[in-house]
């Protein structure tokens, strides 16, 4: 269910309760597969383009941005909103996969970096994440980090990171900082690190064979204690949903040579891929304050995953709810055929409830979806639960006759 989640300056999240594991991916007997909301078309201007606050943005479609480290293709196969490009993990089987960036910033003392001579103690960072349909294996170890650089031969002070736990995923944060000396000589120098705790990880189960064939939204927030406190955070957000937290964080005693100055997108799999398959990044953010979803149009576009399950897709319907205590719907689909795209508006459905006799989302508002789909043998999936947060744009109310 969706649930509201107040963060400073920040619009609200749309909180999802994870798919039951027996409930999406069935045996062609049982019916179509319980489908979800791939992904959504993005209004054109997003606004970490624009704001102060953003360290890095790239949606990986413009002319490639210079990363400290870049290994790997972007594929314009896979995007979110159905264009552009994203950056392409590959695991072919029994390897531990390629695929990387690395964005150096702030007060590091090495590589190719941004808002140089800053000093970061809290940042978020944010991407969507999707795992090919069908993934199989749990999760692929690493995902992102962020962590506090402090020699040329990447000694660290600090890291945050966001790995799997088995098919969920985790923080596993830890400091190379006693008192106020770094003990760390070079980058992961693991016996001089010490672990603040990785458990309890995600009940969202992101590395799932049922989460797969969408994009999904991964957020986490690193706040540095004060200098001589046990007060820093650590923080896990998927879909939407606060999925891990460590507090009271000694990330770096009473050092204060360095701040947070790097973030790493990863492939790493210790034991190796069992198959080969493939996942994709899309739409990273760097920034000092909560990122949250992507912003779309009023009158959003809706992309469905594609059928799976007997015979072909008969039929599929599509409910907008707005983020609430309790999803409350806006918006119902008509009964749509041979699509898989849908545009929220009076021509493929209808307005009720808090937006009835209206023509367009709310704006500036949260909302997320759910959708159930019928195969040409009379069969009929669930529906999923509500997932894919969105933020409706601050655009003007267009002028309509239906009491907009």
């Amino acid at each position: 269910m969706c649930y509201r989640s107040l963060v400073s300056n920040l619009a609200l999240f749309c909180i999802v309760t994870a798919c039951p594991l027996s409930g999406r991916f069935l045996q062609a007997d049982d019916g179509p597969e319980v489908p979800r909301i791939d992904s959504v078309v993005m209004s054109v201007s997003q606004p970490q383009a624009s704001d102060e606050a953003v360290i890095w943005y790239d949606d990986f479609d413009g002319p490639e941005k210079a990363y400290t480290e870049s290994q790997g293709q972007l594929d314009d196969s896979q995007a979110f909103g159905g264009q552009g490009r994203s950056m392409l993990s590959v695991y072919e089987k029994g390897t531990r996969g390629t695929g990387n960036r690395k964005v150096f910033f702030g007060d590091s003392p090495t590589g190719r970096f941004v808002r140089k001579g800053q000093s970061f103690d809290d940042i978020y960072w944010r991407v969507y994440v999707k795992h090919q349909h069908g993934w199989t294996g749990g999760g692929p170890a690493k995902l992102s980090r962020a962590t506090s650089i402090v020699s040329p031969r990447w000694a660290q002070a600090m890291i945050s990171h966001v790995w799997s736990s088995g098919e969920a995923l985790t923080l596993d944060p830890a400091t190379g900082v006693r008192g106020d000396r770094i003990v760390t000589s070079r980058y992961n120098d693991f016996p001089n690190l010490r672990w603040l705790g990785n458990k309890p990880a995600s009940q969202f189960r992101l590395h799932s064979t049922q989460e797969s064939g969408r994009w999904v939204c991964v957020e986490a927030r690193a706040k540095l204690n004060t200098p001589g406190k046990k007060d820093g955070l650590n923080q896990l957000w998927i879909d939407g949903r606060l999925e891990a937290e460590r507090k009271n964080v000694d990330w770096r005693g009473n050092y204060t040579g360095h701040g947070i100055n790097a973030v790493f997108l990863e492939t790493y799999w210790n034991d190796g891929s069992p198959v080969t398959q493939s996942r994709w990044i899309d739409n990273f953010v760097i920034s000092t304050k909560p990122i949250g979803p992507i912003v779309c149009p009023r009158n959003p576009i809706l992309i469905k995953t594609p059928y799976h399950g007997p015979g072909k897709m008969a039929a599929w319907w599509v409910e907008v709810a707005n983020a609430a205590d309790e999803p409350t719907v806006v918006w119902k689909s008509h009964e749509l055929t041979d699509t898989e795209r849908v545009q929220v508006d009076t021509d493929n459905g209808a307005f009720i409830g808090l937006l009835a006799r209206k023509s367009q989302l709310d704006a500036g508002r949260t909302y997320c979806f759910r959708v159930r789909q019928s195969s040409d043998t009379g069969q009929m999936s669930d529906w999923s639960p509500w997932h894919q947060a969105v933020r409706t744009s601050n655009e003007p109310a267009r002028s309509t006759n239906q009491g907009d």
